[in-house]
């Protein structure tokens, strides 16, 4: 993350929690609705050179203030986020999340500013397109939304495993397919891979390949990688080309210099699991893996058009 983009700002805490009950242990969301904690910075009287570039550190330098001395402890106003007693709370997942809600901006309203873009909004989106999308002949659409993809994805839930490699061979078992024909279907399916892109940064477009940079509301971008960090290969932007121009949205093309290494996304690592022809895409954004991140309004709505034609094909 960048750090520096959590300091000065308010914050509160989200999750769940387990609690005891009568029946068993009962799950329960949390999300604690006021302005709860800040990561303060240093003064810059205390650090003249913060300007110019200040290394920090995770472990010291982003504990968030949460209270004075006798305060109750954070399960405790969880626990009443939740309707529950602090003593019944038997686990928990809790994190410290943005406050305030996302915002659009710009002289014509074109750009739209939030937390947590990157990935929601292509989740959103390719969700959007699902549920818009009219019923394919001889098709199955599926939308899968993985978790942990910033942390490898190599968990139970993330895209290293086999959750839908075994969701989809269940779903063609229980139509009366065998595995002949699971394969078969494999080798017939496409599979669309949506996680955020950088857009052009209007105050650093070094940091850009210059022939293959798109910007804010230019469409949606089709990746590309040499190393296969993204599996777009020429096949696969084919043919989500031709998926564009029925949508009739715009197409943009990103890879990234060749000095500077990029982020990787879910497209790789799903197909050694799910082997289809895969395309990665994105919508194009700022300030990525900041607290907060700006995008395009024009870019979603290509891509709610982009997925409902995918899933009509």
């Amino acid at each position: 993350m960048l750090m520096a983009s959590w300091f000065d700002r308010p914050l509160t805490v989200a999750g769940r929690i387990f609690v005891r009950t009568e029946d068993g242990i009962d799950e329960r969301p949390v999300y604690i609705d006021r302005d709860l904690l800040v990561i303060p910075s240093v003064a810059i009287h205390m650090n003249r050179n913060a300007n110019e570039g200040t290394k920090l550190n995770a472990h010291v330098d982003t504990l968030p203030l949460y209270g004075s001395a006798g305060c109750p402890d954070i399960l405790e106003l969880a626990a009443e986020a939740a309707g529950a007693a602090r003593e019944d709370i038997l686990g928990h997942d809790l994190f410290v999340v943005p406050r305030g809600m996302g915002t659009v901006l710009g002289a014509e309203e074109e750009f739209v500013l939030s937390p947590r873009l990157d990935d929601l909004e292509c989740a959103f989106g390719c969700m959007e397109g699902f549920l818009n999308a009219e019923d394919a002949p001889d098709t199955l659409p599926v939308c899968c939304i993985f978790d942990n993809e910033e942390v490898g994805s190599a968990t139970r839930q993330g895209a290293g495993s086999s959750f839908l490699r075994d969701t989809l061979r269940r779903i063609c078992f229980a139509l009366g397919m065998d595995e002949e024909d699971v394969q078969m279907a494999l080798s017939l399916s496409r599979m669309v891979s949506a996680d955020n892109a950088h857009a052009v940064h209007p105050n650093h477009p070094e940091y850009a390949d210059g022939e293959n940079a798109p910007v804010l509301n230019g469409g949606i971008v089709i990746k590309f990688n040499a190393n296969q960090r993204y599996t777009t290969d020429g096949r696969s932007a084919a043919w989500f080309r031709s998926v564009c121009e029925k949508a009739g949205v715009g197409v943009q093309v990103m890879a990234n210099r060749s000095d500077l290494q990029g982020g990787s996304t879910l497209g790789s690592i799903a197909n050694t699991m799910v082997p289809v022809s895969t395309v990665d895409i994105g919508l194009p954004q700022l300030a990525m893996h900041a607290s907060w991140e700006t995008a395009g309004v024009k870019d979603y709505e290509a891509l709610c058009k982009a997925m409902k034609a995918f899933y009509e094909l």
